[in-house]
């Protein structure tokens, strides 16, 4: 006992007397495990931060006696990492469903169409808009069809997309007005980049896939500009609690720009957001005036691409067909041609490529058209997201081509109840291949893709390190060859994920000169087989504390 209160008598001694000489700082955390992911894994005892900067990370007792501060956080030997960063997330689609319906987990189309009346009961809008139903969840693993929908809403527009976001069912008030039959019939890239689904006899369900929806997203009602700000500060805040503290937001129009814009100029959104615009004639002249844009915590240099569909809704393109769809390959969703001018365009003006590919021959295709590139910059960083099913002949190709993988683990865990019966038993060696991407490029951008996942990076730990779901199953993994380790797995939502943006000068270790973004977990970070949940203590950014659990 004597011993112990010697110990904190000798802490506070050179606690308090560090208050009275060395150098000022803000703000002292000492008695921590900090992990700084540098390129040793060194872990340290106490971190000091000025000026929203790391000044110093070392030794306990050589932080404490070399500087003084305006305050000391006591980390009680918790452990301290880099922010995670979510490096394939959509802010703006998480907001929207924030909004909609929530249909994720819906067990029957029956259930969907009981949680749509409820939500109308209580909700003034002159239209409905859904998110995330899953046939593969039902009975039959079939496409629903609009009938009931007709009957329970027959005078306004009814939207609701299926979990991926790359298909939709819409009520036939909404179809009419759209016209989206004629448009799509009447318009090449349209009609080969999607489909429509017809029932055994041939009538119109409402299911529509990839490119076309464009018609009714077209005419889409959206919710307000309040509500979309208000659901933004709400998704960062979850974020927050986590410990991320950064996104990778894939996929940005011109308006949400904008409205990013508005909420930093406010102070209100502090969130790290790496933003990939998608390619219109608006953001290519936003890129062309502008180039490598920073604003504040906003940074945009690089185009989202979309090249095919996703595989639950059968729209990845693939090398052979579908084997529960015989003679169906999938498709592109943006053509070869106009790829290849937005790949100049990227060149140009030095923005990345980072392209949406799922299937095998997207994969290919993609990794054909960058290895272009790298024979003008290796240093290109132009990243494939997802990258979910390659031919193993095509894997050594992100190593020649110079190609960065950005992946999401929690697909693997959420897909294997029936990718299986999407590509048959023989095309299931280099799905949601993580080790072998690992292996040929040497780094990995790891987010979930929420909202088509769960925000929670933790189960991304548990899906990539022991390839299992929340509820661990399956009971030995899905394809544990393919498991990374721990350390490979945060690596990616750190210096990876920072490297992967251009940001490791200033984001992605805790080093001194980069910036003071950190977390303190509530429980220590681990790997075991079972899942167990856990949350930041306190959050930072840039030395400002932006969450604590207090």
């Amino acid at each position: 006992m004597k011993s112990l209160y010697f110990l904190i008598l000798i802490t506070a001694t050179i606690v308090f007397s560090s208050c009275m000489k060395g150098e000022s700082v803000d703000l002292i955390i000492h008695n921590a495990k900090i992990y700084t992911m540098d390129d040793a894994n060194t872990i340290e005892d106490a971190i000091a931060i000025r000026d929203g900067q790391i000044i110093e990370v070392g030794p306990e007792r050589e932080i404490l006696n070399r500087y003084r501060a305006d305050e000391f956080i006591d980390a009680e030997l918790k452990e301290v990492y880099p922010g995670f960063t979510d490096a394939h997330g959509h802010i703006m689609s998480y907001a929207r469903q924030m909004l909609s319906v929530n249909l994720v987990g819906s067990k029957s189309y029956n259930e969907m169409l009981v949680r749509i009346e409820k939500y109308k009961s209580k909700h003034q809008h002159d239209f409905i808009i859904g998110c995330g139903w899953d046939q593969s969840r039902w009975k039959n693993d079939e496409m629903p069809t609009n009938e009931k929908l007709n009957e329970l809403f027959p005078d306004i527009p009814v939207c609701l997309f299926r979990i991926d976001g790359h298909a939709l069912l819409a009520n036939d008030y909404l179809i009419k007005k759209s016209d989206v039959l004629n448009k799509v019939a009447n318009d090449s890239e349209l009609s080969s980049g999607g489909y429509f689904i017809y029932d055994s006899l041939e009538n119109f369900t409402g299911v529509m896939v990839d490119n076309a929806m464009n018609p009714i997203l077209d005419i889409l009602p959206d919710f307000t500009e309040k509500e979309l700000s208000e659901a933004i500060l709400e998704i960062q805040l979850e974020l927050y609690s986590y410990g991320v503290t950064g996104v990778h937001e894939a996929g940005l129009k011109y308006a949400e720009v904008e409205l990013f814009q508005k909420l930093i100029k406010k102070d209100e959104l502090n969130l790290n957001i790496y933003g990939m615009l998608l390619p219109t004639e608006k953001n290519i002249g936003f890129a062309r005036k502008n180039g490598v844009y920073q604003n504040e915590n906003l940074l945009i240099r690089s185009f989202k691409v979309y090249g095919d569909g996703a595989l639950g809704s059968r729209g990845a393109f693939l090398k052979e067909a579908y084997t529960d769809k015989h003679n169906h390959h999938g498709y592109l969703t943006t053509s070869i041609k106009r790829m290849k001018e937005i790949s100049g365009i990227c060149e140009e003006i030095g923005y990345q490529m980072n392209t949406h590919a799922i299937g095998d021959s997207t994969n290919r295709l993609m990794l054909e058209m960058y290895e272009k590139i790298y024979n003008v910059n290796p240093d290109h960083r132009w990243r494939i997201e997802h990258a979910q099913i390659v031919d193993p002949k095509d894997f050594e190709f992100f190593a020649k081509a110079g190609v960065f993988p950005s992946v999401q683990p929690t697909h693997a865990t959420s897909d294997q109840r029936w990718a299986e019966s999407r590509l048959g038993k023989d095309r299931m060696i280099g799905t949601y291949a993580y080790n072998s991407l690992l292996n040929q490029f040497g780094m990995l951008a790891i987010g979930t893709d929420f909202p088509v996942e769960l925000i929670n990076p933790f189960l991304t730990i548990h899906a990539a390190v022991n390839r299992k779901n929340s509820e661990n199953f399956p009971v030995l993994g899905f394809q544990p060859e393919e498991a990374i380790t721990l350390n490979q797995c945060i690596r990616g939502m750190t210096i990876w994920a920072a490297y992967a943006a251009f940001q490791e000068l200033s984001l992605g270790t805790i080093e001194a000169g980069k910036d003071a973004t950190i977390v303190m977990f509530e429980s220590a970070i681990h790997a075991n087989e079972l899942y167990s949940p856990n949350f930041a203590y306190m959050t930072f950014i840039n030395g400002e504390k932006v969450y604590s659990v207090e």
